[in-house]
């Protein structure tokens, strides 16, 4: 049986629409249009809703003050301290240069010496004298390690005792 075969002209693409060879075209689709549903929310739930709001504002507002507080107060915490260590080694230092000088002298004294009973009462006197002085240097070192202490916590313990006080 013969076979028939219909033959059809190809179609032509209009020129304004012609794309290149090989270019892939998305499938053109529309989504359906659904309305939302106009509801009406009830009164308690919006003031409800506008309460929060204005509270997380307020909460807002005083976390962030409070955060600016402690910022500050730790700068002034750590310019204390710092200022404090400068302090601290600076007298370090000073007792250092005492105690270098004070043994540089004994060492004169000592190339003077004539007899071991001059050597033995010149060595005593040094040891007295020396151990007096670290007692004294001791005691200011102490005390300005204290001061610079309670210099630095005294910012911070105010102001947690302020953070109390606000929260209370």
């Amino acid at each position: 049986m013969p076979e028939a075969t219909i033959q059809t002209a190809p179609k032509a693409k209009p020129a304004s629409t012609a794309k290149p060879a090989g270019a892939f075209e998305l499938p053109k689709f529309e989504l359906p249009n659904f309305e939302m549903p106009k509801l009406e929310i009830p009164a308690a739930f919006r003031e409800l809703a506008e309460k929060s709001v204005s509270q997380a504002k307020e909460t807002y507002e005083k976390m962030k003050s409070a955060a600016e507080e402690a910022t500050d107060v730790l700068e002034d915490t750590y310019a204390t301290a710092s200022k404090g260590a400068s302090d601290y080694g600076l007298k370090l230092i000073e007792t250092a240069r005492a105690n270098t000088n004070a043994t540089f002298d004994f060492y004169t004294e000592l190339m003077t010496v004539k007899s071991v009973s001059e050597f033995v009462e010149l060595s005593n006197a040094h040891v007295r004298k020396q151990f007096e002085a670290a007692a004294g240097q001791a005691r200011e070192l102490t005390a300005l390690a204290q001061k610079v202490a309670t210099e630095t916590a005294e910012p911070i313990k105010d102001s947690v005792s302020n953070a109390f006080k606000k929260v209370a």
